[in-house]
């Protein structure tokens, strides 16, 4: 649509600056967050609250940790076995699969060069 038929529309006001055009509020608009707040000083920012010790930082880690693991669903002892044996199959077929291709590379390098 062109800029004529756009403002021919009522109830919609066209933008009056790239801001505005991008859905962004100007930069002196009161209604936008974080903006018109004066710096906080050092003295404000030292009332914030310390850092607990490097025990009470390890005690809480490991306080989640436990907690993160509650949440596990561990297999029972059937899928292990199935789970087991798959990961066996599947290393034993790309060991050999390894092998044939080392074996064909090694014989074709030998005909191709000689012994």
């Amino acid at each position: 649509m062109s800029d004529e038929h756009e403002s021919e529309r009522p109830g919609r006001e066209r933008p009056s600056n790239a801001a505005d055009r991008r859905g962004r509020r100007a930069a002196g608009s009161a209604n936008t967050p974080g903006k018109g707040r004066a710096t906080p000083t050092r003295a404000a920012a030292a009332t914030k609250e310390k850092k607990p010790s490097p025990f009470a930082r390890i005690a809480r880690f490991l306080r989640e940790v436990v907690a993160e693991l509650r949440k596990v669903i561990w297999p029972d002892r059937g899928q292990m076995v199935k789970y087991t044996i798959a990961v066996l199959v599947f290393v034993s077929f790309m060991v050999a699969l390894v092998f044939v291709l080392d074996s064909a590379f090694a014989e074709g390098v030998s005909l191709l060069f000689g012994n």
